[in-house]
């Protein structure tokens, strides 16, 4: 089970998906080429051996990265799996290194470092659903 958000570019003044009409299409994030180069710099730990999906590895989470093969990308989703709020930095940095908005897909709205209750609320879930193993 994960917690997935999802990296698109949106117009600056969106601030919820509220605000995004229908008519919107997103540009893409970029090149390929340049959607690893700032992948890259945006956390230099990231495993890119498959250039489609990266992996980035924390002390208590996982989190994939699914880019895709198209050139341009068209958007970013992470799949993020464990615990702990520094799971949250990785996926800031990356929004910020891209350009990009995070869409929380299970709430349904943007999440800003000020408003990110969507990785807590998953973990309440997650727990709830899925009992730990003893």
């Amino acid at each position: 089970m994960s917690w997935d958000v999802l990296l698109l570019r949106l117009p600056d003044e969106a601030t919820s998906v509220e605000q995004i009409t229908d008519a919107h299409t997103p540009a893409p994030v970029g090149s390929l080429h340049d959607v690893h180069a700032a992948i890259n710099r945006a956390t230099p730990d990231v495993d890119l051996s498959d250039p489609t999906r990266g992996e980035l590895l924390g002390p208590t989470w996982s989190m994939e990265l699914s880019i895709g093969s198209q050139d341009p990308v068209g958007s970013i989703m992470l799949h993020i799996r464990g615990s702990g709020d520094d799971a949250l930095t990785p996926v800031f940095r990356l929004a910020s290194s891209l350009c990009c908005k995070i869409l929380d897909c299970s709430a349904g709205d943007l999440i800003t470092p000020l408003e990110a209750s969507g990785w807590h609320g998953f973990q309440k879930y997650r727990d709830h659903a899925v009992p730990p193993q003893h």
